[in-house]
């Protein structure tokens, strides 16, 4: 019984009685209902009433008259009870063994004295069941309060970040860290210690092997930054980590870090921070804001017809989510595919987008994360008025202010600088290689086997060219989020400058 206890537990201790006891033997909860079990009856042999409504019968028969044990002959088998925990009979679940009659000799022993080490073992993986439960909801509860950084909910992720710990730093960078197969939680762990809890860890919902840490933006204590820390103390895994972004900026910190993860692959030290700025929404100025207001206005103005329909916040969320994780935002979402199919639809019908297209998809994008950063951090064009509507956007300083187009938008100064820098790696000896690779697997709206039927290669061939471009960008291409957006804006603001 001993041995069995500490190798296999309540299961392996059920599945011995129930061969001793040539039967039935299992674990019933207070009110009857069977919890765990092993065994059946012979098919030679007698067959018993039904042994769930049996053993039920039998827990409320010992209830009422208090006994510490029962036994019920049914005829051709014998139903025997026992409480596991003497100290409290009512509510404790109940050892219930269903045997050929007549009983086997010292049967009724034996079970007596298997109580104590099943009733240890049930404890102990009751307790072990609850920690997970617990472990699980803290996890939800953290990747929760992410989703609502990620969508720009920062005073609702602060709510339901108060009921853990620690608080939510402000500012922040964000750490994607790819960990080996199997050990997240192991590494999620050294990550905890590595900076004395002062990290936000959360398992990634969409990547198995994917934590996200939002970190304080100081350095640790011991003047050690956590990311090299953890690159350093885990063999095999690879850290991406952003810039420093407000808390509001969580989801472009997290953009960051992952095209970072993506170049660290390649890199000696497993770990790289992201050196890429600024983010296009920073540069696209009052005109831009404009812009993707009237752009957004069919969708954040949209109501629902019936009140289980998503309202505009949750298509907005939606679009983002899809628009930086593709197919895997379902998981992000815990949604269906079929619904998130639907939501897409409905998005695209409402702006009167092709979501199909890259071109659409980009637009899109960039609108999205506009309207995410704040109007006063943007960057306004040199002579530009900085007028603030009543909404707190940067009205355009434009007499008719209509929404500008998004070529318009590109060809601002400020706009055609970031393209610079977004393609400034191509200017190299592979340069003219690389920007044909790039601009064949853009004009094919970022799918490989046609930008490979384009390049006259493989598809192998393609993905090896684009993983090189990865490095030389210091971008992510293959995995969402992908640069994709920014890359195509950056070659339609080449096309389309003054």
């Amino acid at each position: 019984m001993q041995r069995l206890a500490r190798n296999g537990g309540t299961a392996e201790l059920l599945r011995w009685l129930s061969g001793r006891a040539d039967g039935w033997a299992g674990i019933a909860g207070s009110d009857g209902t069977v919890l765990s079990a092993s065994g059946t009856v012979a098919p030679d042999a007698p067959q018993p009433p039904d042994v769930p409504r049996l053993v039920a019968d039998g827990v409320r028969a010992l209830a009422e008259r208090g006994a510490l044990a029962y036994s019920h002959d049914t005829g051709a088998h014998t139903a025997l009870l026992f409480p596991l925990y003497a100290d409290d009979r009512g509510a404790a679940p109940l050892l219930a063994v269903v045997t050929p009659r007549p009983v086997a000799t010292g049967l009724a022993t034996l079970l007596a004295d298997v109580l104590m080490p099943l009733s240890l073992c049930w404890e102990t993986e009751s307790v072990e069941r609850k920690r997970r439960r617990v472990d699980l909801a803290e996890s939800r509860g953290r990747e929760a309060v992410l989703h609502l950084l990620m969508t720009g909910q920062l005073s609702i992720a602060r709510q339901v970040a108060g009921a853990l710990r620690p608080r939510l730093p402000d500012p922040v960078r964000v750490c994607v860290v790819e960990c080996p197969g199997g050990s997240r939680d192991e590494v999620a762990r050294v990550c905890a210690e590595a900076d004395g809890g002062r990290s936000w860890v959360v398992r990634c919902p969409v990547y198995a092997r994917h934590l996200i840490l939002v970190m304080p933006a100081e350095e640790t204590p011991e003047g050690t930054a956590t990311d090299e820390a953890v690159a350093a103390l885990v063999d095999h895994c690879v850290v991406g980590v952003s810039e420093q972004v407000p808390l509001a900026d969580t989801a472009t910190g997290y953009r960051q870090a992952f095209h970072a993860l993506a170049v660290a692959r390649e890199h000696p030290a497993r770990h790289v921070r992201f050196g890429l700025t600024p983010e296009p929404a920073l540069v696209v100025g009052s005109a831009g804001r404009q812009w993707a207001e009237t752009l957004l206005t069919p969708l954040l103005t949209h109501v629902p017809r019936r009140a289980q329909d998503p309202g505009s916040q949750e298509l907005a969320a939606t679009a983002a989510s899809w628009l930086a994780f593709s197919s895997h935002a379902t998981g992000h979402l815990k949604v269906h595919r079929n619904t998130l199919a639907a939501r897409l639809k409905l998005i695209g019908e409402l702006l009167g987008l092709d979501l199909h297209r890259l071109a659409d998809q980009s637009a899109l994008d960039l609108a999205l994360r506009i309207r995410a950063t704040p109007a006063p951090v943007c960057t306004p064009d040199p002579g530009e008025p900085t007028r603030t509507d009543t909404g707190g956007a940067a009205a355009p300083a434009h007499a008719n202010g209509a929404a500008q187009d998004l070529d318009e938008v590109l060809r601002r100064p400020a706009v055609q600088e970031w393209a610079a820098r977004q393609l400034a790696p191509m200017g190299g000896p592979a340069g003219p290689a690389a920007e044909e690779t790039l601009r064949a697997w853009l004009g094919c709206e970022g799918r490989l086997g046609p930008t490979a039927a384009e390049l006259g290669i493989s598809v192998p061939g393609a993905r090896k060219r684009l993983t090189r471009l990865e490095t030389v960008l210091q971008r992510s291409l293959l995995r969402p989020p992908s640069a994709r957006y920014d890359l195509w804006l950056a070659l339609r603001a080449q096309e389309v400058k003054p």
